[in-house]
């Protein structure tokens, strides 16, 4: 075990005195199922009282900061083990990398080998977001009677949702998740790189076609796991990868967090609810983060969290939410609240501000702003920008004289149309403020191909329309390159050239299902 690296302790010491001296082992080679070595760096504090371990396995978990100081020093210094390790065929690690698909198995040989070690108390806990949440829901397949507790942080556990729940492929978080989906060591600098050019590069490669030789200019190169997410639509392709059900059944005590605008908070909820249909011991954390700053923004509430569960201390609060509006944290017995009860907001109720047409022209896309993406643009933010397109419709009610608490999920239902083979309906919930700010609060999107009702699901949000304050429902037909934007010829997108406009009619009897307190 060596001293920490200087610019490591450096940034260390900007937090809170801790109780030991963190000492780190790196690149550890730990079986995976077939043989091949797993590395994986080891956090520990310095001393000689036994202290439980934490497991925390990713593609990129050893790529550096912000995992090492996080995860790696922040628990290590409270008294855990902690052990990072790239999956199989990533950062380092030996065989070949196939997104999800060898997770239950290297999970289960990971904790073999935890068991040969001579500091192993025999406490095992697990830690970690996104991917990380993944791998931890693949632990419980076969859960080892060790596990203690688990943490699962902004995760997901059906990948097909995930990519393709809406009907339209998710362009963004696919280029970005491929950025670190690289064979041998991939680096805090390398990752900065790509993360710059991917930046620079997003409008050519997304706009470009066909998109399965546009994309690789801005990653790199090309990415086999990317690739096949793009050209799977079917849901039963993913079906060995999705753990739902298993997650949703897991008997360890578990924290779960998210974010209202994280890349699935809808999975996360529906994890909790299982869990909690279960009898299990679960508590859920619910903060005003996107995918990517929730451990930057509240690392306090975010910590605490986590260290009650490794503690196996008594639970703080079953579900806390943040309120948006007020900006205040809410403690609930449980999500939605028991006295949530469901409202119907029709349209014709509110001002059509540009009539209940639009004409969408995949050549010039409406484009993603604020919202779940992994761009500056991410989370709330002034929706002025996509407002003045004229792609977008505005149905905008009265100023409120009375407060409007919105407590559970949201559901649009449209009377809609498209007249191309294929079309999109992107609907957004905003808060209108005195002084004319439009903000979001959520939004989804849905795939049409005929005259019917659709009905877009929202997700969930926690939010109070103060006095003075606008409802605002924005309809569009599309969000690009959150969403892939729809070419109107309803081809697979990977390999089509050819780009229709498409003229899209909402008619009255569409209506917002709001969950109100």
């Amino acid at each position: 075990m060596r001293r920490l690296p200087l610019s490591l302790r450096l940034i260390a010491r900007r937090g809170p005195k801790a109780p030991y001296e963190v000492r780190r082992e790196t690149a550890v080679p730990v079986p995976a199922a077939d043989g091949s070595p797993l590395l994986t760096d080891h956090y520990a504090p310095v001393t000689s009282e036994p202290c439980p371990a934490v497991l925390i396995r990713a593609p990129y978990v050893r790529s550096g900061f912000p995992w090492n100081l996080f995860y790696g020093v922040r628990f290590a210094e409270q008294g855990f083990h902690v052990l990072m390790q790239s999956s199989r065929g990533t950062g380092g690690s030996g065989g070949v990398f196939h997104t999800w698909n060898n997770e239950v198995a290297d999970s289960r040989a990971a904790v073999e080998w935890l068991r040969k070690q001579s500091w192993f108390t025999g406490d095992l806990f697990t830690v970690g977001a996104s991917y990380m949440a993944y791998t931890q829901a693949a632990l419980a397949v076969d859960a080892p009677p060790e596990w203690r507790g688990a943490v699962m942080q902004v995760g997901h556990t059906d990948p097909y949702d995930f990519f393709w729940g809406s009907g339209a492929f998710t362009l963004e978080r696919a280029l970005v998740g491929g950025l670190g989906l690289v064979q041998g060591e991939v680096t805090s600098w390398d990752m900065l790189c790509g993360a710059l050019r991917l930046k620079f590069r997003m409008r050519r490669a997304t706009e470009g076609l066909p998109l399965l030789d546009a994309y690789p200019s801005a990653i790199g190169g090309r990415r086999p796991a990317l690739e096949e997410w793009l050209t799977h639509p079917e849901p039963g392709h993913w079906a060995e990868t999705d753990l739902v059900r298993v997650a949703g059944a897991m008997d360890v005590p578990t924290s779960l967090l998210t974010g209202w605008w994280d890349l699935s908070p809808g999975q996360v909820i529906e994890q909790y609810t299982r869990m909690r249909a279960a009898g299990r011991d679960v508590d859920l954390l619910i903060g005003p983060w996107t995918h990517t700053n929730f451990l930057e923004r509240d690392w306090p509430e975010v910590f605490a969290q986590a260290m009650r569960r490794l503690r196996r201390e008594p639970p703080a609060y079953r579900v806390r939410v943040h309120v948006g509006g007020v900006n205040e944290w809410r403690d609930l017995p449980d999500w939605p609240p028991p006295d949530a009860h469901p409202t119907t907001l029709p349209f014709d109720q509110l001002r059509a501000e540009r009539g209940w047409k639009f004409l969408y022209d995949p050549a010039d896309p409406t484009p993603s702003i604020g919202g779940a993406l992994q761009s500056p643009t991410q989370g709330q933010v002034d929706n002025a920008p996509l407002e003045s397109r004229k792609d977008v419709l505005l149905f905008t009610g009265e100023p409120l004289e009375e407060s409007l608490t919105l407590m559970g999920p949201v559901r649009a239902e449209l009377d809609a149309s498209t007249t191309a083979a294929s079309g999109d309906l992107f609907v957004r919930l905003c808060d209108v403020d005195p002084e004319g700010v439009s903000r979001n609060i959520c939004d989804g999107l849905t795939r049409i191909t005929a005259d019917a009702r659709h009905v877009v699901d929202l997700g969930h949000a926690a939010h109070v329309f103060r006095p003075g304050h606008r409802v605002r429902v924005q309809v569009s037909g599309g969000a690009h390159p959150r969403f892939l934007r729809n070419y109107g010829t309803g081809e697979p997108p990977s390999w089509a050239t050819a780009l229709t406009p498409t003229e899209t009619t909402i008619r009255p009897g569409s209506v917002l299902e709001l969950s109100m307190v």
